[in-house]
């Protein structure tokens, strides 16, 4: 059964920055796509960020580019969302996702495997 775990969430100040990580139970951990989501409190889920099988190629959400990093540490199985300069709308909860195959996408219904989610908290 595959499994991913979230961590690294908390409540920090407008500016400050994050790094969010996703440890995955899955064996071989390449061949898998990653994506990072969020969900803010009464929004629908909203694509972050997302990287290949291999880690060649990375895409992101129009209000996270140029202050959020996606990457891959395959001997970890584990996924990190670098998050800089945080921002109050920022603030959600953030799920990380996995799916088998070449394809990146960038709908939450492209993923099949998801985890349990990670709080993040901008005060301004």
């Amino acid at each position: 059964q595959v499994q991913l775990e979230e961590s690294g969430g908390g409540s920090v100040q407008a500016g400050d920055s994050l790094r969010l990580s996703c440890v995955a139970s899955i064996d071989p951990f390449n061949g898998y796509a990653w994506g990072w989501f969020r969900q803010a409190p009464g929004k629908e889920r909203e694509f972050t960020a997302a990287i290949n099988w291999n880690g060649g190629s990375t895409y992101y959400g129009d209000s996270v580019k140029g202050r959020f990093t996606i990457s891959r540490d395959d001997d970890l199985k584990t996924s990190y969302l670098e998050m800089n300069n945080l921002k109050p709308e920022d603030t959600a909860v953030y799920f990380c996702a996995a799916n088998l195959g070449i394809l990146v996408p960038t709908k939450s219904r492209g993923y099949k495997y998801w985890g349990q989610g990670t709080q993040v908290t901008v005060s301004s």
